[in-house]
């Protein structure tokens, strides 16, 4: 990522629904994201937000997929999950005691990211965590 960027860029990538697809998006975020600094927050990310779209809705059944966006500028690096819906409900936040096996992802994320966002709609979810620079929390650069 470079440090100077003007214009914000975004990259996609489509994966079928299949458990070792997230690792390859995870290897894709960090690819794109290398030399950032928040290259690993973003991958873990994306690691839980794919397993989730894989796990809890038709992204993982037959045929199923999973979409995933990376958007970078100079503020910010967004990454967005895509599902296939299936699901009567959108993802949400839920607190689990410390125990739970199942449940904590999304609340992982959003003690990770800055912002979480969850949009719905007739083809699925887009769950899109965005992770700031120093500078936009009130920071200052380096």
């Amino acid at each position: 990522m470079h440090e100077y960027m003007s214009k914000p860029r975004v990259w996609g990538l489509s994966c079928p629904g299949f458990p070792e697809e997230v690792s390859r998006a995870r290897r894709w975020t960090r690819d794109i994201l290398r030399g950032s600094p928040l290259a690993e927050d973003a991958e873990l990310i994306v690691s839980e937000l794919s397993a989730n779209a894989i796990l809890h809705t038709a992204s993982g059944r037959e045929y199923g997929s999973f979409h995933l966006a990376v958007a970078v500028s100079a503020q910010v690096v967004a990454v967005s999950v895509t599902d296939d819906g299936g699901t009567g409900t959108a993802p949400k936040v839920q607190h689990q005691d410390h125990d739970a096996e199942h449940g904590r992802g999304l609340g992982m994320v959003s003690a990770i990211a800055h912002r979480v966002v969850v949009h719905d709609s007739d083809q699925g979810h887009t769950v899109t965590a965005e992770l700031y620079a120093e500078e936009l929390r009130g920071g200052h650069p380096c």
